[in-house]
């Protein structure tokens, strides 16, 4: 098992005209992180050392030009261009979007070859990152292309777990998105990722409803009993503890959701909205489902407010420290159960 420090966790820096520089040089401010793991930003040291500077932090920098140059102990930054970039707070910038996905394309690659151990994500702004190279509509499907397993959303506050069915995709195309094989694929790698992630040995799992009132037995829509209902009882009988569907419109109000350790929304918003209600600050995005960590904090740019020195990084270092866990955890979880006899022989 690795010792703490020597945890990499790699950080792409999101966009430069964003919050993302400042909460990630807010977070690491604190020497105490460093005995939770090392860093390495993805970016360039001169432009992070302006925003420091810009920001009056006072965050020390090592900046270094290949993985193998890694200090323990200090806040490295990964020199992944040479060139200056002209940075404007709070503008969109397609200029600045393409350094976004300079530094997330080398941190996911840096990733795939365990030249660092995790990735937490700083904020991208979804519009101007796209290209004829880079076609995503987010960090999610990029990975989910880039690493073994299915990718899944799942919104994390403590004990709160809020995953999807379908994610980035118009509500008006939901229901054609809702089948069996989804449903199965989604709830297994939540009930996946709760056991091995999080180590919960036996998950309950709610399921929320696509329609009104969970459809009122056909009268607001039939795919809740034709589509979602059968599909739950099909996996509670082979073992899977999962409910539903649940009509969404009172289920958090209620705290109904306190009572389960994962809640399945169908669709983006009817799941991220309650869950940012609940938990807007401290919530993480981590994506469940492959073979690889990555967390993020549960914002965007926020170009409002970018580099007035005002923003909340603590999302951001939520994510550091969940990404942490979850590390250590599935190790953990690997470890027995690659030989649980073996194990339990050491333990005596």
């Amino acid at each position: 098992m690795k010792k703490a420090e020597n945890i990499i966790v790699g950080i792409s820096i999101g966009d430069l005209n964003g919050i993302g520089s400042e909460v990630v040089l807010k977070t690491f401010d604190d020497s105490r992180m460093l005995e939770l793991c090392t860093p390495v930003i993805f970016a360039n040291v001169k432009v992070m050392s302006f925003i420091k500077k810009t920001l009056e932090l006072e965050t020390p920098l090592h900046g270094i030009d290949q993985l193998d140059q890694i200090v323990v102990g200090k806040v490295n930054v990964l020199n992944i261009w040479r060139e200056g970039v002209e940075i404007n707070f709070g503008t969109n910038d397609p200029a600045v979007g393409k350094y976004a996905i300079k530094s997330f394309v080398a941190a996911t690659k840096a990733l795939k070859e365990n030249q660092i151990d995790v990735l937490v994500t700083a904020p991208i702004n979804k519009y101007n990152i796209q290209s004829e190279e880079f076609k995503f509509p987010g960090h999610t499907d990029y990975l989910d292309k880039e690493l073994e397993g299915n990718a899944l959303m799942l919104m994390v506050q403590d004990n709160l777990r809020v995953g999807l069915l379908t994610d980035h995709i118009p509500v008006n195309d939901v229901a054609k998105h809702l089948n069996e094989k989804l449903i199965v694929e989604k709830i297994e790698t939540i009930k996946q990722s709760l056991i091995q992630d999080f180590g919960i040995n036996k998950p309950k799992i709610a399921v929320l409803a696509l329609n009104p009132h969970a459809g009122d037995n056909g009268v607001i829509g039939k795919e809740d009993d034709e589509i979602i209902k059968p599909v739950i009882k099909k996996l509670f009988e082979k073992g899977t503890l999962v409910f539903g569907p649940f009509a969404a419109d009172g289920f958090f109000g209620s705290g109904h959701y306190e009572k389960y350790d994962a809640v399945v929304a169908t669709y983006h918003d009817q799941g991220l909205i309650p869950f940012k209600t609940l938990s807007f600050g401290g919530g993480v995005n981590y994506t469940a489902g492959l073979n690889k960590i990555r967390t993020s904090p549960d914002h965007g740019t926020a170009y409002e407010i970018a580099g007035k020195g005002i923003s909340d990084y603590n999302s951001f270092k939520e994510a550091v420290y969940m990404a942490i866990d979850i590390y250590n955890s599935k190790n953990q979880y690997l470890e027995i159960s690659k030989n649980p006899l073996k194990t339990k022989e050491k333990q005596l």
